[in-house]
């Protein structure tokens, strides 16, 4: 992998995680790494899409192996709502070590965060990623209506978007007090009842599309 590359990656990292993805121009990111090739970005990437996917695949690897390792314990008998939520917020939480994988969370939680996504959202169809994976296993223990009203989806939003605040806090000496409560409180989310009122607005809303 050239250098060039390597600094363009390690530049928009620090930009975006810094300013919001939206606030940063590719030109900034070519100064930032101190490129002299005015096109080095567009040969590297294509676009700004092409950057936050090569972001979150520099992080994606050790990512997926500790969910998935979390989600073969999962699956080997460690059952319940609680291992599932560490398997979503865990992986995620180590990035928290180094400055690389706080800017990462940082990027994350915005690129989430918002109607359209910019970078297409196909890994959660497909079965070999581990997000995928999880939402499949989470799904069984979902009431009925809290899965059709987007449950995991806010679980994950959730994670990422406290995971992202405490990157922006860091560095920090230990993360496990703050990880085993995150943990806790996604549980919490996967596992509250729907109300009666929400049922009722949701029936509504249903009964409005037909």
């Amino acid at each position: 992998m050239s250098d060039t590359r390597e600094r363009l990656l390690d530049a928009a990292e620090t930009l975006y995680a810094a300013r919001g993805v939206d606030a940063v121009s590719l030109r900034e990111i070519l100064q930032e790494a101190g490129a002299r090739n005015a096109t080095a970005v567009q040969y590297h990437f294509g676009d700004r899409a092409g950057i936050l996917r090569a972001v979150f695949a520099r992080h994606a690897p050790e990512v997926e192996a500790r969910r998935h390792a979390l989600l073969d314990a999962y699956e080997d008998g460690e059952q319940g709502v609680r291992p599932l939520a560490a398997a979503l917020v865990r992986p995620m939480a180590a990035r928290l070590a180094d400055a690389s994988g706080r800017a990462y969370l940082q990027i994350w939680a915005d690129v989430l965060n918002r109607p359209d996504p910019l970078v297409p959202v196909a890994v959660l169809d497909d079965p070999g990623d581990s997000l995928c994976r999880w939402r499949t296993l989470v799904e069984p223990l979902l009431e009925e209506d809290a899965a059709r009203l987007h449950r995991r989806f806010t679980a994950i939003l959730y994670a990422a978007i406290e995971l992202a605040r405490r990157a922006r806090s860091g560095p920090r000496t230990d993360d496990r007090l703050f990880t085993s409560y995150l943990v806790d409180v996604v549980a919490a989310i996967l596992g509250a009842p729907v109300s009666p009122e929400t049922r009722r607005l949701a029936a509504e809303r249903d009964a409005a599309r037909r």
